[in-house]
């Protein structure tokens, strides 16, 4: 998807269009995460500390329980 800048005041905005605002679960009050490589925008979500603080045990056991067979399988 190819998308321009839209001039809003002396600022430059970004629309995005509402099925990708849906898919991403993301509306006008959810707080977003801007940052660069320096040649690309990255915008995500700001993730809830709840959510992360699973995601990063489901990580930890999964890593411990199946970290071996995960490795020989990189290989």
């Amino acid at each position: 998807m190819v998308k321009k800048l839209t001039r809003h005041g002396n600022s430059m905005a970004l629309v995005l269009d509402k099925p990708i605002l849906e898919l991403l679960h993301v509306d006008a009050d959810t707080p977003l995460d801007i940052s660069t490589d320096g040649r690309s925008l990255v915008i995500t979500p700001v993730g809830d500390a709840k959510r992360q603080k699973r995601f990063r045990k489901a990580l930890e056991q999964t890593n411990k329980r199946y970290g071996h067979a995960l490795k020989k399988l990189a290989e």
